[in-house]
């Protein structure tokens, strides 16, 4: 089986703009690619799970979704082939919108469904996100532990991240550094 780093997106790779439904407005935070590389070299996937409620809003459309996952990955591949992510989930729900889904972090559900599609082992996977809903959604699906990074929305929720006993790094590639060694 394999094992899989599951990455939040927005403010964990890329800078959070709130809603990036533009890909013209995808920037890659500091050290992504060289921590792509880090998971590759160890033997992981790279999988992003994320909520793209701004989809029910109206804000944007999939196709716009896959146009910055698109960008992203051109921006990613321009440092290394080892710099790339190797699948995206995605909820295109919002609770405000569609009511509650199955779907939506922190269900396990898109973990899941990456574990039966890639055969990943979830308990020796990790879950890195900058709010709680990201580290819970890795509990949830038993991962072997989820990091918060101090990136994106990552700041506000440090505290309530001790105080639930995950882990928390600067960043993507402190947080990947870190999680490799357990």
């Amino acid at each position: 089986m394999k094992k899989a780093f599951f990455l939040d997106r927005d403010g964990v790779i890329n800078v959070e703009v709130n809603y990036l439904g533009d890909p013209d407005k995808m920037v890659l935070l500091d050290r992504v690619p060289e921590a792509l590389a880090m998971i590759h070299r160890a033997g992981f996937m790279a999988v992003v799970i994320s909520n793209q409620g701004g989809i029910a809003k109206g804000l944007f459309t999939e196709n716009d979704t896959h146009a910055v996952h698109a960008r992203m990955q051109r921006e990613l591949l321009r440092h290394s082939p080892e710099s790339t992510l190797d699948a995206f989930f995605y909820c295109v729900h919002h609770p405000a919108v569609t009511g509650e889904c199955p779907c939506r972090k922190p269900s396990a559900f898109m973990l899941e469904k990456a574990a039966a599609d890639f055969d990943i082992d979830l308990s020796r996977s990790f879950m890195i996100g900058d709010r709680m809903s990201d580290l819970f959604t890795g509990r949830n699906a038993g991962c072997k532990e989820s990091c918060l990074v101090l990136t994106g929305y990552g700041e506000k929720d440090k505290e309530n991240a001790v105080a639930e006993k995950f882990l928390t790094a600067e960043n993507l590639f402190e947080a990947v550094k870190k999680l490799t060694e357990l």
